[in-house]
């Protein structure tokens, strides 16, 4: 199962997103995958690889949570 979540920062004339997914592995766990930069720039990404899925939900939960803390709302969500 693949989870995804979609996240936009707004700041005067600055733009910046940031994304979370959560993918399998072929191994039974799962890993986390983070994108972020200015919007229209190539941006950077990590990814995370977690021996069990639960933890790879935590993780994510966790990053969502601290970024919403930051000012990241839903892609394309109206203020």
């Amino acid at each position: 199962m693949v989870r995804e979540r979609l996240l936009d920062f707004v700041f005067g004339n600055q733009r910046s997103g940031y994304g979370i997914a959560l993918q399998p592995t072929l191994f039974g766990g799962a890993s986390v995958i983070r994108n972020w930069g200015r919007i229209g720039a190539g941006g950077q990404t990590m990814m995370e690889t977690f021996d069990h899925p639960d933890d790879a939900n935590m993780a994510l939960s966790r990053l969502e949570r601290t970024n919403r803390r930051r000012g990241y709302r839903d892609a394309g969500s109206a203020e």
